[in-house]
């Protein structure tokens, strides 16, 4: 099968068209025919090797993929080849096919698209549990989200008001990336590539700073984002999309009983009923037309290194997804 592989950290350049034996599945694993794989700023660290966890070398990327199952190992049991399916897995995706666990994957509508239902998974459940799970967003509450013409950053919006949040607040680099955080629901839009842009969502708040802060960038968007945060505010970090790492002195939450919260799916993957749980209250908003997936572009494998850059340039809006 073909896979895009890296065999050394570094830029874009590095990601290279090989070729690997098909994977074949035992236990409780399945063989899945990719049809759609989901591209993420974890996908560029890992490339980096600046990843939360190590990443081992020669390393295949891709933890968010879709297609049909065309394989299953020996004890499964509660699926069948030619299921659709799409699932979060460590590595591999960025293939042909890839093998993955059958306790959890998530079954596909025939009339959802491979390539709405790999938009899904990684960045929205990041996008609910860092709101619900992690940012504690209660009914009324104000929220601020950064890059919020991302593939984490739209959903966010729309689930924040879906959840019943008081006031969305959305920072995009751009005036078309801010009108699509309007589409998405947002309340205020506030351009955070110019300066000053912190006391504009102070303003927007009556002075009093936001509840719940979401942040992905690092550096100095992270410490504007602590000084827009209220009494008893959250600020869930999910990323450094800079590369740029954040020191700050923790005693200085404590005037206003603030926290600095770390959001990891991963840990959120280990519990099983959280995960079902919320994917089926999203795919049911997906299936009222209550929840809208921006895909920002699709691209064939080959072209991975240049969805990298896309993605690291900050240029882009929704998701970016890579077909085989």
């Amino acid at each position: 099968m073909k896979a895009m592989q890296l065999k050394e950290y570094g830029g874009p350049e590095v990601l290279k068209m090989v070729e690997l034996e098909r994977p074949v599945p035992t236990g409780h694993q399945v063989l899945i025919e990719i049809h759609a794989i989901g591209a993420n700023y974890a996908d560029t660290a890992r490339r980096e090797g600046q990843y939360v966890v190590p990443t081992p070398l020669p390393f295949v990327p891709g933890a968010e993929v879709a297609g049909v199952i065309i394989g299953v190992g020996e004890a499964v049991k509660n699926v069948n080849p030619g299921t659709r399916v799409a699932t979060l897995i460590e590595s591999g995706g960025y293939a042909q096919y890839v093998l993955a666990d059958s306790r959890g994957l998530i079954l596909l509508p025939e009339q959802l698209d491979f390539e709405f239902a790999v938009a899904l998974p990684l960045q929205g459940l990041s996008a609910y549990h860092s709101l619900k799970t992690m940012g504690r967003l209660d009914e009324g509450e104000s929220v601020l989200i950064h890059a919020a013409a991302g593939g984490v950053g739209t959903l966010a919006v729309q689930l924040a008001k879906l959840f019943g949040a008081g006031k969305v607040i959305a920072t995009a680099s751009s005036v078309e990336k801010l009108s699509l955080a309007k589409e998405m629901g947002a309340d205020v839009l506030v351009n955070y590539t110019e300066d000053g842009w912190e006391e504009k969502v102070l303003e927007a708040t009556g002075g009093k700073g936001v509840n719940v802060a979401l942040e992905m960038v690092g550096g100095d968007v992270f410490y504007k984002t602590l000084k827009c945060l209220a009494a008893f505010g959250r600020l869930v970090i999910y990323g450094v999309a800079s590369g740029e790492q954040s020191r700050f002195y923790p005693s200085s939450l404590m005037a206003r009983n603030q926290s600095v919260i770390g959001f990891f799916l991963p840990q959120i993957m280990k519990n099983p009923k959280l995960i079902q749980s919320s994917l089926e209250e999203m795919l049911n908003y997906l299936s009222e037309g209550q929840l809208k997936l921006t895909i920002g572009g699709v691209y064939p494998l080959d072209q991975a290194a240049d969805v990298h850059r896309l993605l690291q340039s900050r240029k882009t809006k929704g998701k970016l997804i890579l077909k085989p």
